[in-house]
């Protein structure tokens, strides 16, 4: 989906018209406001948004959508772009800056590596949450085994430091493995890693 705010109704009409006919689904706003009111919906998703808008202005709007948590993708377009407008818009995260008149294929070509960042940040979400979950399903003394496990210490070492037998925590690694869906010790590493798991909590860090 990809979402247009230009207080221009010739702009909205021909980006809508380019949207369309290479098969793209667009929703148009005239503010930031109006776009405000609209359910993103959850799919990959970026937003073209005018520089000068009605009341705020569009970098303004970019970092109102950042304190929300709102996580688009934002292609800026203006018929006044100057270099500190520039710089301070690709530094919050905006995929492009275009000035009109802007070719349609430059225009397209934005879109389409905006919304494969947002379908890439989608599917890391995705993963994340997955772990999240797996993580919370171990039993407290198992993500301390985890902690440990993943920090590099021996199962000997691990034994040693919670106090119980070697076998033991062989037997919490094999449920830790299962549990998380690990295929490898390297696996478990980059989970813990993703959840920012350490050694002295076996807790993820928020």
């Amino acid at each position: 989906m990809v979402f247009v705010v230009d207080d221009d109704a010739s702009v909205r009409d021909a980006l809508s018209n380019l949207f369309r006919s290479v098969g793209l689904r667009v929703k148009v706003f005239t503010s930031a406001h109006e776009f405000l009111q609209h359910k993103l919906p959850d799919a990959p998703s970026c937003l073209i948004l005018d520089i000068r808008l009605p009341r705020v202005s569009g970098l303004d709007f970019q970092a109102e959508l950042a304190k929300a948590g709102i996580h688009i993708p934002i292609i800026f377009m203006t018929g006044h772009g100057d270099i500190p407008m520039t710089v301070r818009a690709m530094k919050a995260g905006a995929v492009d800056f275009l000035t009109k008149p802007f070719r349609d294929q430059d225009m397209l070509d934005a879109v389409t590596t905006a919304i494969e960042r947002d379908r890439g940040r989608r599917d890391e979400a995705k993963v994340l949450s997955d772990l999240r979950t797996a993580f919370a399903n171990l039993t407290p003394r198992e993500r301390q085994v985890m902690a440990l496990v993943t920090a590099g210490l021996m199962n000997k070492q691990i034994a040693a430091e919670i106090g119980v037998a070697e076998i033991t925590v062989k037997i919490h690694r094999g449920h830790i493995m299962r549990k998380m869906a690990a295929k490898s010790l390297p696996d478990l590493v980059r989970m813990a890693q993703m959840l920012g798991i350490g050694a002295a909590s076996g807790r993820p860090q928020t």
